[in-house]
């Protein structure tokens, strides 16, 4: 694995400054672009607020200075996430959407720099779009990637890739699909997964039939994929061969991560929405934020907001000085999040009654857009069953290591006190 060129220092003022551009430019420019609720983004307003975005100076904060970025390093990506997320287009306007912010990530710590003059350069500037070919029907990879049925096989000097991917995000216009297949063992390398930098219109690519789910914001939809007889030269390799699963927690624990900061500015916008009806709205005679039971729903939401962005906190942190445990830590941000963000746009619907069931307000679709989040990037009951695991190791561990057993503890004291 090639080593990520060092980031600009940033100090809290710089960020601070880049989080106020990127407020003012989302709403004084992006929100009054939105489509409306259920349509997409359409590729001719996309192409002109991105580079409306790099006017503004607000465009690509996770990329580096050299391809055109703000050069931010992942402990500071949150807060302007965030701001990007309060506008469901915001993100593909500043280029952090997925799947190819997870792959740009992926891309400048892995590839080659051929590589990355070919496939990061045109996707960090907005001028392509990308793909990440790894779910597949059952009986194949989806929460479990050891069920990976899609092979590749070398073949003199070309690696021959066949399998069917499903909801393969953004394919639908992409340029390049990054496809994860299993390949055998060789003289310089193990059996395992190997990932491979595939042009869409290379011969033995073909998009098949769409996927029709309730979210909108991924640009290029959730399709079908096939790979047949696809071959592709050894350079197409990304990484080394029989290292794809490590290299997928390179590009997981971020992207998990940053799903949770795009939703969270939007689970602002919706709580946003929801105080200025309560605002303004008045039933019984009294303003709808003094009534009690509107009131339990308002500070229900601002709790799983703040605990939310806490743990969002701590997990970049942990990225950016211990990869391995911030990988295991966005596993719990995940879930956590994925489930208080729904519940906050699910509050604030309620608060706002008919309209915000209704396409009068935008809470309905902002419900569509994250609840496929608690299934995406792993499903919340895949990564619970992971982090027990990861509890009950890393107990077993500490009594095995002299710490007391606390069954025993609480038996004795019992025992003591009667």
């Amino acid at each position: 694995m090639t080593t990520a060129p060092p980031r600009t220092p940033h100090s809290l003022d710089t960020v601070e400054k880049l989080r106020h551009r990127t407020r003012t430019f989302i709403r004084a420019t992006v929100m009054p672009a939105e489509p409306a609720p259920g349509e997409r983004l359409d590729q001719a307003t996309r192409d002109r607020l991105q580079q409306s975005a790099k006017d503004a100076g607000v465009f690509a904060p996770h990329v580096p200075t050299e391809y055109g970025g703000q050069g931010l390093p992942v402990q500071w990506w949150s807060a302007i996430f965030q701001e990007a997320g309060y506008s469901p287009i915001g993100p593909s306007v500043l280029n952090c959407m997925a799947p190819d912010e997870g792959n740009m990530h992926m891309l400048e710590l892995i590839a080659t720099p051929k590589q990355k003059k070919r496939y990061l350069a045109p996707l960090a500037s907005g001028k392509a779009r990308s793909c990440f070919g790894m779910t597949e029907p059952h009986p194949g990879a989806g929460s479990d990637p050891d069920a990976l049925l899609t092979t590749a096989r070398l073949d003199g000097d070309r690696w021959m890739i066949n399998g069917h991917k499903r909801f393969t995000s953004g394919a639908i216009g992409a340029d390049f699909c990054i496809v994860m297949a299993r390949t055998e063992a060789t003289a310089e390398s193990t059996a395992g997964a190997t990932m491979f930098l595939v042009d869409m219109d290379h011969p033995g690519v073909r998009v098949g039939e769409p996927i029709h789910t309730i979210d909108r914001a991924i640009d290029g939809g959730h399709p079908h994929l096939y790979f047949e007889d696809c071959a592709v030269p050894a350079e197409a390799v990304l990484g080394e061969v029989g290292q794809g699963f490590r290299y997928a927690q390179v590009r997981l624990g971020p992207a998990r991560l940053t799903h949770c900061m795009r939703w969270l500015g939007l689970a602002r916008r919706s709580l946003d929405i929801a105080l200025d009806r309560a605002e303004r709205r008045e039933i019984f005679g009294a303003p709808m934020k003094n009534l009690g039971l509107a009131q339990e729903l308002i500070a229900q939401c601002e709790i799983d907001i703040e605990t939310s962005d806490a743990i969002i906190t701590k997990t970049a942190a942990l990225l950016a000085s211990d990869p391995k445990a911030g990988s295991a830590m966005s596993s719990i941000a995940k879930v956590h999040c994925s489930e208080a963000v729904f519940r906050v746009i699910d509050r604030c619907i309620q608060i706002c009654g008919g309209d915000g069931v209704s396409d009068g307000l935008p809470l309905a679709q902002y419900l569509n857009e994250v609840r496929p989040f608690r299934i995406y990037d792993g499903a919340n009951e895949t990564h619970k069953w992971a982090i027990a695991r990861r509890a009950s190791s890393r107990r077993r561990k500490a009594v095995e290591a002299g710490e007391p057993y606390q069954g025993d503890a609480v038996l004795r004291i019992q025992a003591e006190t009667r």
